[in-house]
């Protein structure tokens, strides 16, 4: 209740002037920039938040590297990433909120550019295990979007009609198929797990309990190797927790990036612990 009524007292409260902190989300593979629908406006509140839309499915640049036989890699989009910061974003440290294959990006990201980042979030990364499902991919040849959806999502009624539209949509597009599985040919194998030990940023994993993609406990295994890391499991929930638990995901994420030590925030009652392993 305390946690509630402050962030409508903050909500009411007016602004004083100055550009907020940076934040950059990065989807995953099914995802486009627009899946952090549910969290963008809230975190707007507090931060300066860019969408890079890295994997552009039907862009120009994604199938001219196709045409010249070149892979889309996770180095490829860590490039990408390091280009559009520099050129569209304000000076660093940033903080990046990473989902599923933008885990591996993120990772990668602060591995080699440490100075330019402040804290991570990693919602249900890959990469930190030798074992994942990608229904991602069975379904796009087999035009079964709705097996996609089902296979990320716990709870069916959190799927958004407008989201089940657009993947109907975007099933039946030659181009945008052709370039979503290049991009998994590139990325699925590429492992960031050896490279947790070396990201000395603080670091919050979010796990869903019931996610049927990446399983949760390589995350809480892969927790125990960051210099500075933090674990949450969140019950009821699939691979898409920014999703299916907007309102908790945004609270969690809020306060691991502004408080001085986010491993000490209280939490209601009913919602999970955030502990460091």
């Amino acid at each position: 209740m305390a946690g509630t009524l402050r962030i409508l007292l903050d909500w009411c409260r007016p602004r004083p002037y100055g550009r907020p902190a940076p934040l950059v989300l990065l989807n995953g593979l099914a995802e486009q920039a627009e899946s952090w629908y549910r969290n963008h406006r809230f975190w707007r509140r507090h931060f300066d938040v860019h969408l890079p839309n890295l994997l552009a499915y039907e862009g120009e640049a994604l199938h001219r590297r196709i045409k010249d036989g070149l892979p889309i890699s996770v180095d490829y989009l860590v490039d990408q990433l390091h280009l559009y910061l520099e050129e569209f974003v304000q000076t660093p440290p940033y903080h990046l909120v990473a989902s599923s294959m933008g885990g591996k990006v993120a990772v990668e990201f602060a591995v080699r550019y440490p100075q330019f980042i402040s804290r991570l979030v990693l919602i249900c990364p890959s990469g930190l295990g030798d074992e994942e499902h990608l229904p991602l991919v069975e379904g796009v040849r087999r035009s079964d979007f709705r097996a996609l959806i089902d296979s990320v999502f716990h709870d069916p009624r959190q799927v958004d009609p407008d989201l089940v539209a657009y993947y109907q949509r975007k099933f039946t597009n030659r181009r945008w198929r052709s370039g979503l599985l290049r991009t998994v040919r590139g990325t699925m194998d590429h492992c960031v797990h050896p490279l947790l030990a070396q990201v000395p940023q603080p670091t919050l994993l979010i796990s869903g309990q019931e996610d049927r993609i990446v399983n949760p406990r390589h995350a809480a295994e892969a927790a125990h190797t960051l210099a500075n890391g933090h674990f949450v499991l969140i019950p009821h929930c699939g691979h898409a927790p920014q999703i299916e638990k907007a309102r908790l995901i945004n609270r969690l994420v809020l306060d691991f990036l502004t408080l001085a030590k986010p491993s000490g925030f209280p939490l209601e009652v009913g919602e999970p612990v955030m502990r460091k392993p």
